[in-house]
């Protein structure tokens, strides 16, 4: 049931650059008025160089309880919160804040849980399969952490960013929980393969691995919700291939932030 706007509202955020393409705002205010609070989520556009003096601002208002973190800004996030939890610390990444009892900011990160279930609702079971993730961003961090949890036989990471890139696969074969590698955008050879970048979102954008290399067999996910079918999701459902979308993601990790940022 829809709760009234007034006085009494708590308010969330959600913060990005850009932030016109995210479904938070409706899907979790939807998700607080079914557990009977009065709270919406609004879209806050803030360029990176602002995000520290606008989280200080926002935090002065006391009806602030928290705080959704998108593109660009969850490394940088990770930076600003005093407490998270150990999964965000490891990572050094958060997708969601809400408030400790001083006023500070706990963090915590939900992509990668939340990608492995939306991978196992359309049937792809992680565990024993071999991995190509394209994207080392926060997303791509947390959703790389969460398939050696889940007991991958093998994580190939590409990303552009070699620094950022080497970082994340020494940190995760620091585990000892299967081999992680420095991947490419060739998709041969692996049995799950995940773009974790932007590439998708705007017309003419060239696809984020190369499709030519797909086989029917290989289960292709994107974590991009809009557009809905991003073409490499296009491309691989034209070969048969299992998929997994961006909108399946935000449903799972929606769930998870909620019962965070309602403290359950």
């Amino acid at each position: 049931m829809s709760q009234p706007l007034n006085g009494a509202t708590r308010v969330h955020f959600i913060v990005g650059d850009p932030i016109a393409q995210v479904k938070s705002p409706a899907g979790v205010t939807q998700a607080f008025h079914a557990h009977d609070r009065n709270a919406y989520v609004m879209p806050a556009h803030v360029a990176p160089a602002k995000l520290a003096a606008w989280l200080d601002g926002v935090s002065l208002a006391q009806n602030v309880d928290g705080i959704i973190v998108t593109v660009p800004h969850k490394f940088a996030c990770f930076d600003l919160c005093a407490t998270t939890s150990e999964r965000a610390a490891f990572l050094h990444t958060v997708n969601v804040m809400r408030r400790n009892p001083d006023g500070s900011w706990h963090g915590d990160m939900f992509d990668g849980l939340g990608y492995v279930s939306a991978l196992r609702d359309r049937g792809c079971e992680p565990k024993g399969k071999k991995a190509l993730l394209v994207g080392a961003g926060g997303a791509g961090s947390a959703i790389a952490h969460a398939l050696v949890v889940a007991g991958v036989s093998a994580l190939a990471i590409h990303d552009e960013d070699t620094a950022r890139r080497t970082t994340l696969v020494d940190r995760l074969a620091g585990l000892g929980q299967c081999p992680v590698s420095h991947g490419s955008p060739d998709p041969s050879g692996f049995d799950i393969v995940i773009n974790a970048t932007p590439v998708g979102m705007k017309d003419g954008d060239p696809y984020p691995l190369d499709v030519s290399k797909l086989t029917p067999q290989t289960f292709v996910g994107c974590v991009i919700t809009a557009p809905a079918i991003t073409p490499l999701i296009a491309a691989a459902r034209a070969l048969g291939c299992g998929t997994s979308t961006g909108a399946d993601m935000f449903g799972r990790v929606c769930d998870l932030m909620v019962d965070f940022l309602l403290g359950e």
